[in-house]
């Protein structure tokens, strides 16, 4: 097999010709180390269903630090000591700042991001306020990721404008006890399908680089299919001090390609979205994420950690001849 073999799979699975379960395995065990074999097909199916629109987005971490659960890579659970800054949801006008900096800056989607098992339903409404009255003509569409809300929480934010919500299911569920034991696979799952039921688009994907597998990524990308999610977000571990995962040694290069690529493959018309860890595990090879499947990239920093500048990222898309678009 070469990379000839994996782009007339990728033309059959355009064909409608689903990926059946030997096409699968040679996905799964074709080495790291020829993850460059993989590309031509991942870019076949990403321009296909994608063209060379590339969609951005930017988040706000509107409450920080004090998570009950104990996710062994989070720099903000309470079983961690990481010194991250810890704070209250923001003032409406702090989060309705994040909002106009997309604006600015071209982005499409806006979130707030918090932290903690659920936000509580005050909160909830007060996030639900604070992007309706940043709602302007032409403006960036909004998402949340609040926690394992319940229906009565979905429909204040659907509301409000809010039109997709965030929540991953982070790992394959056979691995998922390895890095969480404080809540279930079952739980996230749950969640997904409820924020569907409530009539909002879904945006859940999962952290790579916790020392799962490539069987994982597949199980993973099966269990997103299954759920029927709208846009699938790829995040790479950037170990934390002071976390269980402290000492991990990442996620290498052509490994963040390989499982971008098996993603695409998988899921061939989901947008898929270059999230935290992008520059600080692909380093020199971040640009060919596209090439590798990706539909789309968070800007601006994360959760706690720093990211791209947006223009940074907008001049690199224009390079490599794509342009942003919603």
């Amino acid at each position: 097999m070469n990379a000839k073999h994996f782009l007339d799979l990728a033309e059959s699975v355009i064909a409608g010709e689903p990926l059946d379960e030997r096409a699968q395995e040679e996905l799964t065990a074709w080495p790291e180390s020829r993850a460059f074999d993989l590309l031509p097909g991942a870019d076949a199916l990403r321009e296909h269903f994608f063209g060379r629109r590339v969609s951005l987005c930017c988040i706000t971490n509107g409450k920080s630090g004090r998570c009950p659960e104990d996710c062994r890579f989070c720099a903000q659970s309470s079983h961690s000591r990481t010194g991250v800054k810890v704070y209250p949801l923001l003032p409406v006008d702090e989060l309705r700042q994040g909002a106009a900096y997309a604006a600015r800056h071209g982005i499409g989607r806006y979130s707030v991001v918090t932290s903690g098992g659920r936000l509580p339903e005050q909160e909830v409404a007060r996030v639900a306020g604070a992007l309706a009255g940043a709602a302007r003509p032409g403006g960036p569409a909004f998402c949340a990721s609040l926690g394992s809300l319940e229906a009565r929480d979905f429909a204040v934010l659907r509301q409000a404008g809010v039109t997709r919500y965030h929540h991953n299911l982070e790992t394959a569920e056979s691995f998922f006890p390895q890095i969480c034991t404080s809540h279930s696979f079952a739980q996230r799952a749950a969640t997904v399908r409820a924020a569907r039921a409530a009539g909002l688009e879904v945006c859940s994907g999962g952290l790579f680089g916790l020392g799962e597998n490539d069987g994982h990524v597949m199980e993973l990308a099966r269990a997103l299919a299954d759920l029927d999610v709208d846009a699938v977000p790829v995040n790479f571990l950037i170990p934390v001090p002071g976390t269980p995962l402290e000492n991990s040694l990442g996620v290498t290069p052509l490994r963040c390609l390989k499982i971008l690529a098996l993603l695409r493959f998988m899921l061939p018309e989901k947008p898929i979205l270059v999230c935290g860890g992008r520059a600080a595990n692909l380093r020199d090879l971040h640009p060919l994420v596209f090439h590798a499947g990706a539909s789309g990239i968070m800007t601006g920093h994360y959760l706690t950690a720093a990211g791209r500048d947006p223009e940074d990222d907008l001049a690199m898309i224009r390079q490599l001849g794509f342009f942003a678009g919603p």
